[in-house]
């Protein structure tokens, strides 16, 4: 399913050109994306993924999104920006984006991760989520002070430390990828071996084929972008060329490693 099918940037010049986030994208050519069910933005540090998604995110009003505090010229850049809706399978097309979908960061994973050693946040988080539900104040102060709670959050606890934190990040996107969604996933591969990685992209497939997902991504991992059936912008191109997975610097570096030591592999 494709939700969102294209996505321009603002080209707005300045007259400095050193503005966030104008001065990532300023030196890029090309300013329109067009997205597939499943699309990868791909690229070293700092050459604009996180920030690319992040803008996508707030534009889209997404669950997860960041806002630039302080800084005027990113609500700017982020209004000027344009997108177009896509088309459902018998092409009628969408005019929302569905309430389930979100931003997830890498961050995010990590956060969730800490709970296990952080009771406290774990205790907010819990809370939280409630209030999300539509707990009222009081119902909060009561649920705060129960048993009830200090029994779930034992629970949590009891259930999340089992696992490293690789199978801790497989359970929160297990829990978090539902189907009929769009996702914007970025560095999901952090955490995970590269196993996971692997089994990661496979679930993504499988979304993307037959649940009705649609998925953007920021990685650099070989693994995710060698399994995943995906659509990779190169963002370390001025004009964001589209590239196969094999033609990236990223992955060449990881094959002529690899063939340089193959006698290693073949005792």
């Amino acid at each position: 399913m494709i939700y969102i099918n294209t996505f321009k940037l603002c080209d707005k010049v300045l007259s400095n050109p050193n503005i966030y986030p104008h001065n990532v994208f300023s030196g890029k050519n090309e300013k329109c994306l067009v997205f597939d069910k499943i699309t990868i933005f791909y690229g070293n540090n700092a050459c604009g993924k996180s920030s690319l998604l992040n803008i996508i995110a707030n534009k889209l009003k997404l669950t997860g999104k960041e806002q630039v505090q302080e800084n005027s010229y990113f609500k700017e850049f982020v209004d000027d920006c344009r997108y177009g809706f896509g088309e459902n399978e018998i092409g009628q097309m969408w005019y929302g984006i569905p309430r389930n979908s979100r931003y997830i960061k890498s961050e995010d994973i990590m956060y969730e991760i800490k709970k296990v050693q952080q009771e406290s946040i774990l205790r907010k988080g819990y809370i939280y989520e409630r209030a999300e539900k539509g707990y009222s104040k009081e119902q909060l102060e009561i649920l705060e002070h129960s048993y009830k709670m200090k029994e779930q959050i034992e629970r949590i606890k009891y259930g999340q430390e089992k696992y490293s934190n690789g199978e801790t990040s497989q359970q929160i996107f297990d829990e978090w990828l539902q189907a009929d969604a769009l996702y914007l996933l970025d560095e999901p591969e952090v955490s995970l071996s590269p196993q996971n990685q692997v089994l990661l992209a496979e679930k993504i497939n499988y979304g993307a084929r037959f649940l009705n997902n649609q998925y953007i991504i920021a990685t650099h991992s070989p693994f995710m972008l060698g399994t995943l059936d995906a659509k990779i912008y190169n963002l370390n191109s001025k004009d964001l060329d589209v590239c196969g997975w094999s033609e990236l610097d990223n992955v060449k570096y990881f094959y002529e490693f690899f063939k340089k030591h193959q006698v290693e592999f073949e005792k």
